[in-house]
């Protein structure tokens, strides 16, 4: 592939609900190009960009793929992402690269909660977008309906540039509504004709939207179109370019990529209408505490920002960039940003899929890959030496599913290890946790499908089978009555023996931490043996005496006690805090704490019945709703952590997939009796198989 300046690049992203045909449509633009001889296909596992184990056996897209192509004196980098949105990060990654968006639709579906998403993403990064209905050639298809849908859902940008001609529910061909021009199908190909009379009322009525929509862009056009005055080809091409890139038109083309209906064409369209890196909106950034725009172009300083990183086991560590300002080659010295390491650049790459190919120099705006970069990690901000400069950051969602992970096989604690770790570098939205406390590995996703794929991931790339488990819940014990305890520790055995003596008194404390205090008088217990009383106490709190959780808020106050002049020391009044502090809390009305989140539940207004039931089920308490745009209302709620664990996909479930939601721990709060009754019973159960 030859080099490519940056107005010749077109970077665009892939988007739209899973199985809508992104793969399919990217695959057949390069088959298009001769780039592959045959076109692969999803179900059976030879795509270009599906070419993970994952996804040949799950067939569909895990992770965002780079799949550049020429066409036309251009070079076009199609961004591949996932439409299951449990892998919503690597659609993110995707979005930040690119600089124009096709959101793609299945013809007979219509709208799904992919598309919605999509769409909502797109527009919150301001990216320039389009549309294109796939297979056409399905039968029944109804455009005008879907196409109607589209407007209600997504304003009236949403412009129609093609229409389908259908006869008797079968596909019969396209019209090019700007051309004003057919294409019939005949047999495999489509052959250009005139328009088909009885369309012609329907093509005139979406040429005169356009023309309107064109018009609006530019002042000079406006005053043309109200003079009935027809467009140059130039002006309408300049104008639909404006239209798009100010996001007031959303044009819509239609084919099928399977069937390689209107493809070739479509390919033109990314080249005619969507915004070259030169054209696109100048990059945020910081330098040291000022605010910049970094302008695309070629001559400047080199700047990049690696928004995905690959763990190959051949190759190691792949990281994927962006270039948005100067050239790249192997000489340039580059800097991180964030450690402020310089890195040493051996090759380029563009990626094409799961290929790689070297290329000498790489210009503003492209697409590129480098390997075994030592201090960079996706989200980092790569620089030449003296052009300082930091780019904002992808904003992952936090992981809203958590499960415990432990392997099936003894002796594979480090490959286990070794495997999440790598998986965690090529996904910001995969977590690792060790609790410290319930000694569990904790791994958190998107969702279940994103943590079944990590484990499956584990026994393909690593070698490593483990299986799931709920997290234990990190209950908490305290009490709520005041008690005074003596606690006496003595030992004689010939020689020194041992003596401590202590009275404490007990009771609700306001902090989690030992609230710990004397009102000793008079020199009974000596001031040198406070601090052993208190680590005592401290060793007793981590096994509570209700069911062996840790105790908080307590406060304990030394009142009396006694010792011995030779048998006495640190230790004999430790353990003889640890006797009072059993005897005190046995009396002092032990309970059972448990973890209790601050959760924000995003929905559709339609669903607001359905998800106030089922928090109420779970023991939730709303603490307010508040309207959001797009007719979305948040729910704020506080629900123990133990009724939260299978929220995501029951929510999934519940909202076809449009709602989403946030949990962070609040405080902990005493457990209703009988549940309390169960995790002492099921705690004791466990003690016992130890």
């Amino acid at each position: 592939m030859k080099e490519y300046s940056s107005d010749k690049i077109r970077n665009v992203v892939f988007m739209g609900h899973g199985g809508a045909g992104k793969t399919s449509l990217a695959e057949t633009m390069l088959y298009n190009t001769g780039i592959i001889e045959r076109m692969g296909k999803v179900t059976d596992g030879n795509t270009v960009s599906d070419f993970d184990q994952e996804e040949i056996t799950r067939q569909f897209s895990i992770n965002m793929s780079v799949l550049p192509y020429e066409w036309k004196g251009h070079k076009i980098n199609i961004i591949d992402t996932p439409g299951y949105f449990d892998f919503v990060g690597e659609v993110k990654e995707g979005i930040y690269a690119a600089d124009s968006a096709v959101i793609v639709i299945a013809a007979r579906s219509g709208i799904e909660v992919g598309t919605e998403k999509a769409f909502d993403l797109v527009s919150d990064a301001e990216l320039p977008k389009m549309f294109f209905v796939n297979r056409l050639d399905e039968e029944n298809v109804d455009f005008d309906k879907l196409l109607s849908e589209m407007k209600d859902k997504f304003g009236i940008g949403v412009t129609a540039f093609q229409y389908p001609i259908i006869k008797n529910g079968i596909f019969a061909g396209i019209i090019d509504v700007l051309k004003k021009k057919a294409r019939i199908l005949k047999g495999s190909d489509l052959e250009e004709s005139e328009i088909p009379p009885e369309y012609l009322d329907k093509i005139n009525e979406l040429s005169a939207t356009i023309n309107e929509a064109i018009a609006e862009t530019d002042e000079e056009l406006l005053e043309k179109f109200f003079a009935e005055e027809p467009f140059t080809e130039e002006e309408i091409i300049k104008g639909i370019k404006n239209g798009i890139a100010s996001g007031d038109i959303s044009p819509v083309f239609v084919g099928s990529a399977t069937s390689n209906f209107a493809i070739k064409s479509f390919s033109d369209t990314l080249v005619d209408f969507l915004p070259s890196p030169v054209e696109g909106k100048d990059k945020k950034a910081k330098k040291g505490e000022e605010e910049i725009e970094i302008k695309c172009d070629d001559a400047g300083k080199f700047s990049a920002f690696v928004f995905k990183t690959i763990a190959d086991p051949f190759v190691g560590k792949i990281s994927i960039f962006r270039i948005f300002s100067g050239t790249l080659t192997p000489e340039t010295q580059v800097i991180n940003a964030r450690t402020e390491k310089q890195e040493k650049i051996n090759h380029i790459y563009f990626l094409r899929g799961k290929k790689q190919a070297e290329v000498d120099k790489l210009y503003a705006g492209d697409i590129g890959a480098m390997t075994k970069l030592q201090f960079t990690d996706t989200n980092d901000t790569l620089y030449e030496k003296g052009g300082e400069v930091e780019f904002d950051q992808i904003v992952f969602a936090a992981p809203v599913v958590s499960y415990a992970v432990e392997t099936t096989s003894k002796g594979d604690e480090d490959k286990i290890s070794n495997g999440l770790q790598r998986i965690k570098e090529e996904d910001p939205t995969f977590m690792v946790v060790v609790n410290s406390e319930t000694k569990q590995t904790l791994i958190s996703g998107a969702g279940e499908q994103h943590i079944k794929v990590i484990v499956s991931k584990l026994a393909a790339k690593y070698g490593v089978k483990v299986s799931l488990s709920d997290p234990r819940i990190p209950y908490r014990e305290t009490i709520k009555k005041k008690v005074t305890a003596e606690g006496k520790h003595k030992k004689q055995s010939g020689g020194h023996g041992q003596y401590g003596h202590v009275l404490i008194e007990f009771e609700h404390g306001e902090t989690e931490a030992l609230e710990f205090g004397s009102k000793v008088v008079g020199g009974s217990v000596p001031k040198n043996y406070f601090p052993a009383v208190e680590k005592g106490l401290l060793e007793s709190m981590q096994k509570g005496i209700y069911a062996g959780f840790p105790v908080v808020f307590l406060k304990a106050t030394l009142l009396d006690g006694s010792y011995h002049p030779v048998d006495s020391s640190e230790m004999a009044f430790k353990l003889a805090a640890s006797v009072a502090f059993k005897k005190g809390l046995t009396d002092a009305s032990p309970v059972l704490l448990e973890p209790i989140q601050h959760v924000e539940v995003l929905v559709p207004e339609a669903y607001m019945g359905d998800i106030l039931g089922d928090l109420n089920k779970r023991r939730g308490r709303v603490m307010g709703m508040n309207p959001m745009p797009k007719n979305i209302q948040q729910i704020v709620a506080e629900v123990p952590l133990s009724e939260i664990f299978t929220y995501a996909p029951d929510l999934n479930s519940m909202t076809q997939g449009r709602g989403s939601f946030t949990s962070i721990f609040e405080r902990y709060e005493e457990v209703p009796g009988m549940i309390a009754e169960k995790v002492r019973a099921e705690a004791e159960k466990e003690k016992e198989e130890e």
